[in-house]
Order: C-alpha cells, then structure tokens, then sequence
C-alpha cells in the first residue's frame, strides 16, 4: 500500500502537469525518464527521491515545497470543504476549468467569476 506523502505528492505533481498543460511524455523528457516513471510517481505506487523531485520541480517551474503544500489539510478527510469532489486537485475537469479560467483577460474573468457567484447563491 502506498504512503499517504507519496500519494499526496504525485496528486501535486499531476496537479501542477495539468495546469502547465504538460503530457506526462512531455514532463517525462524533461526530467530524462520515461513516461511510465512519472505514472507510478503520480499514483503514489513509486516513491519520488528527493534529487528526482528537485528536477520535477524545476521542469515545472515551482519550488519543491510545492508538492507538500496542503499535506496536513488531506488528514481532515471529515471535513470537505465544499459541496464538491473531496480531492478537487485531482478533479481532471476542475483544473481545466481552473486552467481556461486564467487564460481568459482579467475583464472577462471578473465577469464570469461574478455570474458563478451569482449562480452558486441560486443554486
């Protein structure tokens, strides 16, 4: 059974993938393994070493202290945030929300993030 740090820590690695709209190919070549390696490290079935999560992190563009963040929060399991996915990071569908959302110009963000406000409070 893998270790909840390793499953925590691929959950951010492919967590931050998704939002740099990398392929686990592209990441793969970028760090010099192969793709499946950055399979197993984003199941947690792998553990990453920390010389292998100092080159993830430097292809992706964050500090290491990036894949921790949040670590102690996912031990609250009781207690969901929001009426959403428990594992919101790990949600396909919510990073690429999250992913459009920032590509769109500030004028036209403000205006969407204020109609899903309004939407959510009808809901």
């Amino acid at each position: 059974m893998a270790h909840p740090v390793d499953v925590h820590v691929g959950k951010r690695i492919r967590h931050r993938r998704w939002l740099a709209g990398m392929t686990q190919q592209q990441l793969a070549e970028s760090v010099g393994i192969k793709f499946q390696q950055i399979q197993k490290y984003e199941t947690g079935a792998n553990r990453v070493s920390a010389s292998r999560l100092w080159d993830i992190a430097a292809a992706m563009n964050v500090a290491v202290g990036f894949f921790f963040e949040g670590i102690d929060a996912e031990a609250q399991v009781d207690q969901p945030l929001a009426a959403g996915p428990a594992d919101l990071l790990g949600d396909k569908e919510a990073l690429d929300l999250v992913r459009s959302y920032y590509a769109m110009p500030e004028n036209q963000r403000r205006r969407l993030f204020d109609l899903a406000r309004v939407l959510s409070d009808v809901a």
